[in-house]
């Protein structure tokens, strides 16, 4: 058997379904095995947004998504895409082409060394050196991509061996892995201690954000009483309906939702990553007892040393936990009033009308337009904060948002993987205009998938985010602004709709409408950013 024929049969039983990239001269034997199998190969305009639509892939799923490059400058182009799966804890398996192994004409053309290049940026990586090796190189990778903590895992195919027979065409099966339980001990003496506590508080976190954990955490909240906060990556996990939901934790300054950590004496940390929210913004006098509820033990530092680690299977920590704290309820009217109070002030009915629309009025718009269980694809700017804040949401992964990695580009690449995923939601991607060009070229990606897909892209003419920082450390405006397109005519030339949002216009019938067309259509809607402002201030109630 051809080595790239087994190569693509070891990926079809690992189940999987896309392949996402670029192909180029050294992966051209691969891209013809993926013809003829049961896989589908989904070309991008760029190797950066096939990597971000294989990461999105991954973290719907739980499945490792797939991206193919070729090597040399297609392989560069992955990094960014691979960074952004390692750091928000998405599996994906990235594969590229490389030069002949044993005959290399070419000398040292487009010849970079790929695996030094991408062991920072992944859990594991290797050059697989003979077409033997394959069923076991394309097992491991899997598999260490899917195990907790997800991330990125990459496999480099020389163009020799995947030309190359394969007297032994055998494949590893895809075995189904259980994650461990927690020890008996470590949670009896967890329970013990959430029943010493006199203001235990919840931090729910990305590695949370998932359907089986949000069942357990839900019941776990309902059991005990205790309240939950949960990080902008992990928003969802526990719905904005729940009596016992304190909301997200928005900005790295005194916030509304800050005040119901400060009085904790025990933080329950579940899935918590240091990576995506600072321990020190909750807990900067280090006086709070940490529970680290998680499926590996703790990155610990000096506002991060959890006084007792439940490691294991998250679902089932939360089950033991409560089963354990049967009696046990925690009330707090203080809590109670307090949830009612930040329901008014982040999730008031109406906002004052103005045009271009503030901030919070796009976040309530877009709210009324799109159903429970639709997803948002947030690009990285300064709107994310204020969709993070302020967008009430019920279901694990509707707000799809990088707050790890947290780069540009990637809100266009997130939906459209959503859309893919889960093709019976509506899915919006939200933009700005700095973000969405860096990656706009697969504008045309989506119109040729067919994709039902509305992309809102606000406008300011500027680096907004950076803006904003610029402003807040007393610094002269200088550097920020640029140029647009007419977005309209920019979706017309790709054969996308457009439409724009104009004074005598309204964003909630605008963006129905651009549902009800059908196929890819950009909204252009121009945004007032003078309330970041009050982003600089300490925003408290008074409690």
């Amino acid at each position: 058997m051809k080595a790239s024929d087994l190569f693509v049969k070891c990926l079809e039983e690992e189940g999987v379904e896309l392949v996402f990239g670029v192909p180029g001269e050294e992966n051209l034997d691969v891209v013809e095995s993926l013809r003829t199998s049961a896989i589908r190969l989904v070309v991008t305009r760029h190797e950066q947004h096939a990597a971000f639509m294989a990461a999105t892939y991954g973290r719907l799923t739980g499945r490792a998504g797939v991206c193919l490059s070729t090597l040399g400058p297609g392989a560069t182009n992955l990094v960014t895409g691979l960074a952004y799966a390692q750091l928000g804890g998405m599996p994906l398996v990235a594969i590229t082409g490389q030069k002949s192994l044993h005959d290399n004409w070419q000398g040292n053309f487009q010849l970079i060394d790929v695996v030094s290049t991408f062991r920072p940026l992944t859990k594991w990586n290797t050059s697989i050196l003979s077409g033997s090796s394959i069923p076991r190189s394309v097992r491991n990778a899997f598999k260490m991509a899917e195990s907790e903590r997800p991330g990125a895992v990459h496999l480099e195919l020389a163009e020799d061996v995947a030309s190359q027979d394969v007297a032994d065409s055998r494949i590893q099966a895809r075995s189904a892995l259980r994650r461990p339980v927690p020890d008996d001990k470590a949670v009896r003496l967890a329970a013990e201690r959430i029943r010493a506590a006199k203001h235990p508080m919840l931090i729910a976190s990305a590695g949370a954000n998932r359907k089986r954990i949000g069942k357990q955490l839900h019941r776990f909240l309902e059991k005990t009483g205790i309240y939950g906060v949960t990080t902008q990556m992990g928003k969802g996990v526990i719905s904005d309906d729940s009596p016992y939901s304190l909301f997200t934790l928005g900005i790295h300054k005194k916030d509304y939702v800050q005040v119901a950590l400060d009085q904790a004496d025990l933080v329950l940390a579940v899935g918590y990553d240091i990576v995506e929210y600072p321990p020190s913004v909750w807990n900067a006098e280090r006086d709070k007892a940490i529970l680290h509820i998680d499926f590996n033990l703790a990155e610990t530092g000096d506002h991060y040393s959890p006084e007792l680690e439940v490691v294991g299977d998250i679902s089932y920590s939360l089950w033991a936990l409560y089963s354990q704290l049967e009696g046990y309820t925690f009330e707090n009217d203080h809590l109670a009033d307090l949830r009612q109070r930040l329901d008014q002030a982040l999730h008031p009915e109406s906002w004052e009308t103005s045009f271009p629309p503030r901030p919070q009025q796009v976040v309530l718009d877009v709210r009324k337009v799109m159903g429970p269980q639709d997803i948002i694809c947030l690009d990285n700017g300064i709107y994310k904060l204020w969709f993070a804040r302020m967008y009430k949401t019920y279901d694990e992964n509707t707000v799809l948002l990088d707050n790890a990695l947290a780069t540009m580009g990637a809100g266009l690449a997130s939906a459209m993987a959503a859309k893919m995923v889960e093709p019976e939601r509506r899915c919006l991607a939200i933009c700005g205009d700095g973000g969405f060009l860096m990656n706009s070229q697969d504008l045309e990606t989506s119109v040729r998938l067919g994709l039902d897909l509305v992309i809102l892209i606000l406008r300011d003419d500027a680096y907004g985010f950076i803006r904003w920082k610029q402003e807040s450390m007393g610094f002269a405006d200088y550097a920020m602004g640029f140029g647009n397109p007419d977005f309209v005519k920019y979706a017309e030339a790709y054969g996308a709709r457009g439409l724009r949002v104009g004074e005598e216009d309204n964003l909630i019938e605008v963006l129905d409408d651009a549902f009800a067309r059908g196929g890819t259509v950009i909204v252009e809607c121009p945004i007032d950013y003078s309330e970041n402002s009050r982003l600089h201030q300490e925003l408290t109630l008074d409690l």
